[in-house]
């Protein structure tokens, strides 16, 4: 014969506590990483890729056992304080800090919270670490040489313009590292018989004037890696060919755009490295324990199709340098 219990009488089995089942299934909170960054994600698509690829590869899976809070400065390094005290007020596990003005305004906030930077710069110039193999206290992460490669950047577009007495070097005045950036790249410039004629932007609105500077007073035009700049590939391509100034960028994704040819570290393989250091940090491995890596893969890309367009002939040898040639 078929029992049949009310609904009622079978809560007041179970002591009234309807709520059983609920709790059974609650997941416990998953660690949050707060993501730190000068720019705006615009243009960042494949970068956040590799970085959430490189956490995969450590084992976490973003939205699955590892959560991740994104905060953005829009090019305003000084609200990079704010976003890093609210970071830490939402109880971040782990800081990635990306570029040197967010590595600087993390470690400044924060002694104890680990931090996984990427920096363009010495990181021990810099301040972030004691000792590159090691970094003692709670920062680590991943640094490329950005000025020797920016040496060499200012060094092959004189090679691919040799009749251009002055080249342009485009500067953003609220990054901490121009004044010292600019300086040095003026004596390089004086050191291979050229002119450097420094124009400036740190707003998009400041792009055009700058651009429409370089193309009157140079005949080329270096980009350095800086983060207001890097979400800004795509405009910095657009202007360069609007105003006919054959241009040397940082990022390998400029030249594929369009730009004329790229010097600089292979930014997706950087993320990717963040990601993994992050991900061993979440698993237990402390900062000061983990090396600084040095990001080793550097490229030169030549954009041809664009160099015709501006009517330039790339010399056989840089030709025969380059690690990629876009036809």
């Amino acid at each position: 014969m078929a029992i049949h219990i009310r609904r009622r009488e079978l809560l007041a089995a179970l002591g009234g506590a309807p709520a059983w089942p609920l709790m059974a299934h609650a997941q416990p909170a998953l660690p949050v990483i707060g993501f730190l960054h000068g720019a705006s994600s615009d243009g960042l698509a494949p970068y956040l890729a590799a970085f959430r690829q490189g956490l995969q590869d450590a084992g976490y899976v973003e939205g699955h056992n590892v959560a991740v809070e994104y905060d953005w400065a829009e090019g305003q390094y000084d609200r990079l304080p704010a976003l890093v005290a609210d970071l830490i007020n939402r109880q971040v596990v782990v800081i990635v800090a990306i570029a040197d003005p967010s590595a600087l305004a993390a470690k400044a906030a924060t002694a104890t919270i680990p931090i996984v930077f990427f920096s363009g710069s010495d990181p021990v110039k810099l301040g972030l670490v004691a000792d590159l193999n090691r970094p003692g206290g709670n920062v680590t992460g991943v640094s490329i040489l950005s000025f020797t490669l920016l040496m060499k950047q200012l060094e092959l577009i004189c090679e691919l313009v040799p009749t251009a007495p002055t080249i342009a070097f485009l500067a953003n005045p609220n990054n901490s590292n121009t004044i010292g950036r600019t300086r040095e790249m003026q004596e390089i410039a004086r050191a291979v018989g050229r002119q450097l004629q420094v124009v400036t932007a740190a707003t998009e609105a400041d792009l055009e004037p700058a651009f429409a500077a370089a193309q009157r007073h140079a005949g080329a035009l270096v980009i350095p890696p800086d983060p207001f700049f890097t979400s800004h590939r795509k405009q910095l391509v657009e202007l360069s060919a609007r105003h006919a100034i054959p241009t040397s960028y940082p990022w390998r994704e400029s030249a594929a755009a369009g730009g004329l040819m790229s010097y600089g570290a292979n930014l997706v393989d950087v993320y990717r490295l963040v990601g993994i250091y992050t991900g061993r940090i979440l698993k237990g491995e402390k900062p000061a324990d983990l090396p600084v890596q040095q990001a080793v893969k550097v490229e030169l890309i030549i954009n041809m199709k664009t160099a015709k367009t501006l009517g330039l002939t790339i010399p056989l040898p840089l030709l025969g340098r380059a690690d990629e040639v876009i036809e």
